[in-house]
């Protein structure tokens, strides 16, 4: 019996898709001029990010590859049978290819297959391991592979005005989990029956906005105690009592475009040096969100803020940047690495680039005033300044809650 390497499901009807026909048009528009400007010939993304940029799909990997190809003619996702129909109903573009797991490496012959053996083909090096390149060499072995990640990056750090009315819906959904999750803590309860109440709230709000998206990658993670040391710590059974700290961390997550709200809070009081570090935050905070305007460098951001925290003599315990860009990404693909508020970033803010401002300082169990402090807010960079788009309340006056 032969079984097929490569087939076609088209199941089912196309979907509504999250942004116009012609906003895919212009994104795949932009990336043909680059290629052209670059005399590359065809384009194989592999990262869940610029797939799901440039072609509404955002895929499962679960162990197996995913492409988008793009060349002056087409544009054709490569998914795996497990799939199904799902990634053709999504795909903007002109078809889907699916390969069968009734041979091993099957992905590269259906890369072979959509993309000829010639000519220059641009890749993403960040997204590609060692094995998976040199396999990628072998099926076309007289291409010349480019790295385009950096110019693709910088592609999606401009937002065009769908994607900002996008994210500003995410923030939204934001504010409506940390009223739920604000409105979950109790004495005694553990972390990750806060944090499901928040992600439940979020997903609801969601659907309620838009019906026909898929619901998926929402969640929150809510940190009390010890666990607010790290930005990224995941729920755990601990139990909330007085005069904890607390983090919240709602993010949620529409078709793969991510949004956050993030802040300290405290149960039912906060101790005095508590008050005091967590003050110094908020100061950092408010000077950093008058900083985000168009002309700024990133780096000097940065530096103006740490000025800030040196005066009190906390700079030591700054844990990370001042913030970051917002677009596709998540907590496990994609990152605008070159649109971070960081001393060694260069990049100058420019209108429709969207940021947070997100100050963090954390002090280790011992020390007086033990904890991880966090606000914040994202903004969409105008023409002459930049509009905050998170409503939820922050600092010492709002947020010390329960009792």
């Amino acid at each position: 019996m032969k079984l097929e390497n490569l087939i076609r499901i088209e199941n089912g009807e196309k979907v509504k898709h999250t942004f116009s026909g012609a906003e895919y048009a212009s994104r795949q528009g932009k990336l043909r001029e680059l290629m052209a400007r670059e005399n590359i010939d065809a384009v194989l993304f592999t990262s869940y990010h610029n797939i799901n940029y440039y072609a509404d799909f955002l895929y499962c990997s679960f162990g197996r590859k995913y492409g988008l190809v793009v060349t002056d003619k087409k544009v054709v996702s490569i998914s795996a049978n497990i799939d199904g129909g799902q990634p053709w109903r999504r795909t903007v573009g002109d078809y889907n290819v699916v390969y069968t797991d009734w041979q091993r490496d099957n992905f590269f012959r259906a890369v072979q297959g959509e993309i000829d053996n010639r000519g220059r083909v641009g890749v993403e090096f960040d997204q590609l391991p060692v094995e998976v390149l040199s396999k990628l060499k072998a099926a076309l072995p007289s291409v010349e592979f480019v790295d385009i990640s950096a110019q693709t990056m910088r592609m999606r750090m401009i937002k065009s005005a769908e994607e900002i009315e996008l994210i500003k819906h995410g923030a939204n959904v934001c504010d409506v989990g940390g009223a739920a999750l604000a409105a979950a803590v109790h004495e005694g309860v553990p972390e990750h029956e806060v944090a499901l109440a928040s992600t439940q709230a979020m997903v609801r709000e969601i659907a309620r906005r838009f019906p026909d998206s898929e619901l998926m990658d929402t969640w929150t993670w809510f940190q009390s105690g010890i666990n607010t040391d790290g930005a990224h710590n995941p729920v755990t059974t601990r139990k909330v009592q007085k005069g904890d700290i607390l983090s919240l961390n709602c993010f949620s997550m529409i078709a793969g475009y991510y949004t956050a709200l993030e802040r300290t809070m405290f149960f039912d009081h906060c101790p005095d040096e508590h008050l005091r570090l967590w003050k110094i935050n908020v100061e950092v905070h408010e000077a950093g969100l008058k900083l985000i305007k168009p002309g700024a460098r990133c780096g000097d951001i940065a530096n103006e803020l740490n000025k800030i925290y040196a005066e009190y003599g906390v700079l030591k315990y700054r844990t990370f940047g001042y913030g970051h860009s917002f677009g596709v990404l998540s907590h496990y693909y994609g990152r605008e690495a070159g649109l971070e508020l960081r001393e060694d970033i260069d990049t100058v803010l420019e209108p429709n680039m969207v940021v947070s401002m997100e100050p963090m300082i954390m002090l280790p169990e011992g020390l007086p005033g033990a904890g991880g402090y966090r606000e914040h807010d994202i903004l969409v960079v105008g023409e002459k300044g930049a509009t905050n788009i998170t409503g939820f309340p922050y600092g010492p006056d709002r947020n010390i809650i329960g009792g």
